[in-house]
């Protein structure tokens, strides 16, 4: 994988070196050809000819190979009602009283919760709270509309925007996958237009919100002047894992209810009113090998009850499936120096065939200043951020989203940019990297550039009630 990776690099480094040689060899012909003119004494016309020349090639690649600008123009993440909360102890005891676990399973249970990073407020919907839970198809559309109306009429009245005007609708969800589709039923529920672009994403974990996001920006290419609405959420009626099989258990632990709404553009007006524009995007998957496809995998148990899998290798197979993403990301957004020290110390290993000297990991810092990664879990959390070398402090706002709301799939991403919204973290012209981690396994990622001031979103928002008592000092480290 690190050959793999330091390929990727190397490979990315030499086509932006050729691309930077055309550009120079452009103007050593331009400049070449005004030379001659007035070595030759041509007349001044030509000399205008050739400047004319000039400015419109510049004007027409600006048109023509640039696309428009994408923008987040604002976005909105549900606050479940109070009585969905499940404190731990609630958890504890409705799993006793559930014929189908013994006291091998709740215990197991209450080991995952104590060491998951999760605090006492997080949410599950109400088919869940019933015993036995609820996890029949009617329950699952109900969450459906619980879940995903309020956060999109949420995100219409912040933007100003009417349902008509939206151009372009994604909704994602990875386990639940009604007919009507769950665009569908938004579009119903709010009348939206007949040629509306409509996509609904299931399957693809909890990646699936950045995967949305890009997919929107491939719309936008080819549609222009468009509004485009994500909605990102994970269905949990339907999900529940009733059988005793420990592996399958842990997403019964660690999963919890949320949604979150996006606005994204390429209206040129928007500029002067979007928080975020999109930089860069990029998608890589390592479902071609084996052992990654079957490290968290749906499948049944020997009961025949279905739950999720997940494999005691998933950490390391999470760190290769980061390690692709990142590598070919460094080489879009890393100064020079950084993929120099890093290729330098690559071959200097090779050189010396030192199997155990660690490799320099190129320092993302100097590129970003916020961080917005999975919230799989506590151990997860830490083990990405020792891997981007960054310390407790940018780990925060996943941390303290896992601790606060949970682990909500796709739209946790959302709740950390809404956290370091609602701390005054993001200033003008910082920059945010968001990663999303998926099965299959996938890792997406998005860099957002801030282009205007973020402010008063501290009383606003989920995280309104709540900001003053984050982050948690006492947090565990261990």
């Amino acid at each position: 994988m690190a050959k793999s990776s330091s390929s990727a690099i190397s490979l990315k480094q030499i086509h932006l070196t050729l691309i930077e040689l055309m550009k120079f060899s452009f103007l050593v012909t331009f400049f070449s050809i005004e030379s001659f003119l007035i070595t030759q004494k041509w007349e001044p016309k030509y000399h205008l000819l050739t400047v004319s020349c000039f400015i419109l090639l510049v004007i027409a690649k600006s048109y023509i190979v640039s696309p428009p600008s994408v923008y987040l123009v604002d976005f909105s993440c549900l606050k479940p009602p109070n009585f969905c909360r499940v404190p731990f102890s609630t958890y504890l005891e409705h799993a006793q009283m559930m014929d189908f676990f013994d006291s091998g399973s709740v215990d197991f249970m209450a080991r995952v919760l104590a060491h998951s990073g999760l605090g006492e407020q997080t949410y599950l919907p109400t088919s869940v709270h019933y015993i036995p839970p609820k996890s029949d198809h009617q329950e699952a559309i109900k969450e459906a509309h619980m879940v995903l109306f309020p956060v999109f009429e949420d995100l219409l009245s912040k933007t100003k925007l009417s349902p008509s005007e939206i151009d372009i609708l994604i909704v994602n969800c990875s386990g639940f996958c009604p007919s009507p589709s769950l665009s569908s039923i938004v579009i119903n529920k709010y009348c939206m237009r007949e040629d509306i672009k409509s996509f609904t994403i299931s399957g693809m974990g909890c990646s699936a919100s950045v995967l949305a996001v890009h997919m929107a920006q491939n719309l936008l290419k080819t549609h222009k002047n468009s509004y485009a609405v994500i909605l990102s959420t994970e269905i949990l009626s339907n999900g529940w894992y009733a059988g005793k099989e420990r592996p399958m258990m842990v997403l019964n632990c660690l999963f919890r209810m949320g949604a979150a709404a996006i606005l994204i553009t390429n209206k040129t007006k928007a500029k002067k009113i979007a928080k975020y524009k999109l930089l860069h995007s990029l998608r890589t998957q390592m479902s071609f090998d084996n052992k990654g496809y079957y490290s968290a995998i749906r499948e049944e148990d020997s009961d025949g009850f279905t739950g999720v899998t997940l494999r005691r290798d998933l950490l390391q197979i999470a760190g290769e499936t980061l390690k692709s993403n990142i590598s070919i990301l460094a080489s879009k957004i890393l100064p020079f120096s950084e993929i120099a020290h890093y290729n330098f110390s690559l071959i200097a290993k090779k050189v010396a065939q030192k199997s155990n000297e660690p490799v320099y990991i190129p320092n993302f810092k100097t590129v970003f200043q916020h961080f917005c990664l999975p919230t799989s879990g506590k151990a997860m959390i830490r083990e990405i951020g020792k891997g981007l070398r960054l310390e407790e402090r940018k780990m925060e706002p996943a941390l303290m989203t896992l601790h606060r709301f949970g682990n909500q799939s796709s739209s946790s991403l959302w709740y950390e940019l809404g956290f370091l919204e609602a701390m005054g973290s993001v200033k003008d012209g910082d920059k945010i990297l968001q990663l999303g981690m998926g099965s299959g396994p996938k890792c997406n990622s998005l860099v957002w550039e801030c282009i205007r001031p973020i402010i008063e979103e501290a009383q606003k928002g989920v995280w309104a009630d709540c900001v003053h008592k984050y982050p948690i000092a006492s947090f565990d480290k261990n």
